[in-house]
């Protein structure tokens, strides 16, 4: 484990850092095939360059930076560089809707904007005509013209001749304004203070096993507080290495080169693992898939302290060999646990990961508590299905006002959470401050769940997502739509049903695998946009809705289903950049297909013949 440290703000973590672990390798990035390394001291020695840069610009403590990127060693500078200026850093994504940027910019008051690339650039400089604080615009990649668009590369060059020390902020200063998606509506400016920020840090290094021998493959955004706090601040403070990796696509093929020790992802790259392989095992001679079923059976009795039987214990020694080493050796060989956050990960695919020998270990927060609330992990414990105990220095109730109670007595309500993580508030926002903070410094989640006898918190849903069914049940869709999407044919879904009678969906099918289903069954579908219309497709994807449905309660089942041709994505409007879906932007589109399948059924009713008197 990695040594106990104390830190105040974020300008304590990279000062430790830069001095403890000055010759070790940081940052990798691949170019033309090969993977280059840079130190902490070249990574300080840019950081330094950028501080005198922006100094050099007129930029000082309390002003606001913004930054549109994707992860990139530039970013890191970026960052630690308005750190130790004492500027608020205002991270964006390149996929983020212009509308969105310019909101974001507007909205935190920023000075400066740094760029990843020329595309980007070219979509940025009308905003420095919009929005009259915005006085500068520094590019990554491209050339600065004398005025107000500035090179990254000679910004560096500059300061390095006008070097500024690093200043010591406050542990109230601002660190960083972190947008919410804005699932409702416009984004929201989540005020994370340093002390917010590197209190969690802190608790990584008292919950976490890390060392500066670890290394990860980054390609959690750090723009989001899960990447950036998790990995980006957790690994630099622990002087462990990362791989910046390629691209999403190129994720299996950059794990077997940077061999990482640590992983931290959300839940769809499990999933996708996970759908891979069971499609793999699905296709070996039925020996093998019974040896596997046997083998993750022993090692779910292992996992609660029981004892395989001999023959379970045999199948998982051969499983082990034959088939989970094979799959380990995906991650690159050396993984020592995973960290999944961001949203639930399904409790059947933790446990088939756990049980393939890949220790994951889930953790639950949000933006406005920097970001981990909980965690289940070596020192605090692990309970599959729970998203662990409050981690350390923090503080977790439940809201009793709902009134409801989970079947072993326990409330369920709000989750609460107290500590210094727990944001400043919203940037311009009084009134949903007030709303979101309890009289004593609580800090309301809008997720749903209990805690267990032993501290475990359970989440079981998002209270804005949670809507009434005409008979007066509430239905919690998400959990529902995570099931549904472990089916292999399905892309993508979103459940509704607010006041109405049942459940209806949108499907997104997977139609590759659609087609490749149809040629091993022998058959003949049609091609293009019919193919969705195809009733053994609808047949298909009806039964794989029914077969992951089965563990719901029978009001949340779908009752009927509509299959779309395009997907749920950030490009359309239709997911958050950390791709949570924004159910009113798929209403707005989908409401008259919605409509008539609810239609549909109640004309099915009306057509009946009645029973006679």
């Amino acid at each position: 484990m990695g040594e106990p440290a104390h830190f105040d703000t974020l300008v304590d973590i990279y000062n430790r850092s830069i001095e403890k672990f000055a010759d070790r390798e940081l940052f990798g990035t691949k170019k033309e095939g090969v993977w280059h390394w840079i130190t902490y001291r070249e990574f300080g020695k840019q950081v330094d360059g950028f501080r005198g840069g922006l100094a050099g610009l007129g930029l000082t403590r309390g002003d606001a930076v913004a930054i549109i990127a994707d992860n990139r060693v530039e970013w890191a500078v970026s960052a630690y560089a308005c750190f130790g200026l004492g500027i608020a850093l205002v991270p964006m994504y390149e996929a983020q809707l212009e509308k969105d940027w310019e909101f974001i910019v507007r909205d935190c008051g920023a000075k400066a904007l740094v760029v990843s690339k020329k595309d980007i650039l070219q979509k940025a400089k009308k905003l420095l005509e919009l929005i009259p604080t915005l006085q500068h615009i520094i590019v990554m990649e491209g050339e600065s013209d004398g005025h107000t668009i500035h090179s990254f590369a000679a910004l560096i060059e500059a300061g390095e001749k006008k070097p500024v020390p690093v200043i010591k902020p406050e542990k109230k200063d601002v660190a960083c304004y972190i947008y919410t998606s804005g699932t409702t509506g416009v984004p929201k400016g989540v005020i994370l203070s340093h002390n917010n920020i590197a209190s969690n840090v802190e608790g990584a290094h008292k919950a976490f096993p890390m060392a500066s021998e670890d290394r990860s493959l980054s390609f959690l955004p750090w723009a989001h507080s899960f990447g950036q706090t998790v990995e980006l601040h957790a690994l630099f403070s622990n002087g462990a290495s990362m791989g910046l990796a390629e691209s999403i696509s190129k994720i299996l093929d950059n794990l077997a080169e940077v061999q990482p020790t640590l992983l931290f992802s959300v839940p769809r790259i499990f999933n996708r693992l996970y759908m891979a392989v069971q499609k793999q095992i699905s296709e070996k001679p039925a020996v093998v898939q019974a040896m596997v079923k046997g083998a993750l059976r022993a090692a779910a009795k292992l996992r609660v302290g029981e004892k395989p039987s001999f023959g379970e214990g045999i199948m998982l020694s051969l499983a082990n060999k034959v088939v989970f080493s094979k799959v380990r050796a995906k991650f690159g060989g050396r993984l020592k646990y995973a960290f999944s956050g961001g949203a639930a990960i399904s409790r059947e695919v933790a446990e088939f990961i756990d049980g393939i020998g890949v220790m994951v270990y889930e953790g639950y927060g949000l933006t406005e508590t920097s970001p981990i609330a909980t965690a289940n992990c070596p020192f605090l414990g692990r309970k599959i299905g729970s998203v662990g105990k409050p981690f350390p220095d923090v503080r977790v109730v439940i809201d009793p006002s709902s009134g409801k109670k989970t079947e072993s007595g326990r409330d369920e309500g709000e989750i609460i959470v107290y500590g210094p993580n727990v944001m400043q508030g919203y940037h311009n926002r009084p009134e949903e401050n007030a709303a979101v903070f309890t009289s004593d410094g609580g800090f309301r989640t809008g997720d749903m769940g209990y805690i267990d006898p032993d501290g475990f918190v359970y989440i079981t849903g998002r209270i804005k997502e949670q809507y009434k069914l005409e008979n007066g049940k509430y239905v919690v869709p998400t959990p529902l739509e995570e099931e549904i999407k472990l089916s292999p044919y399905v892309t993508n879904v979103m459940v509704y049903g607010d006041n109405r009678p049942h459940n209806v969906a949108l499907v997104v099918a997977n139609v590759d695998a659609v087609k490749a289903w149809a040629e091993k069954e022998g058959h003949s579908l049609s091609s293009g946009p019919a193919l969705l219309e195809d009733p053994k497709v609808r047949e298909l994807l009806g039964k794989e809705i029914e077969k992951y449905s089965e563990k719901f309660k029978g009001f949340e089942s779908v009752q009927d289903f509509a299959i779309i041709d395009s997907d749920f994505t950030t490009e359309n409007g239709m997911l958050t950049p950390s791709l949570k879906l924004k159910r009113r932007s798929v209403l707005e589109k989908y409401a008259p297909l919605l409509d008539a399948l609810y239609k549909k059924k109640a004309e099915s009713k009306a057509q009946r013949p009645r029973a006679a008197v």
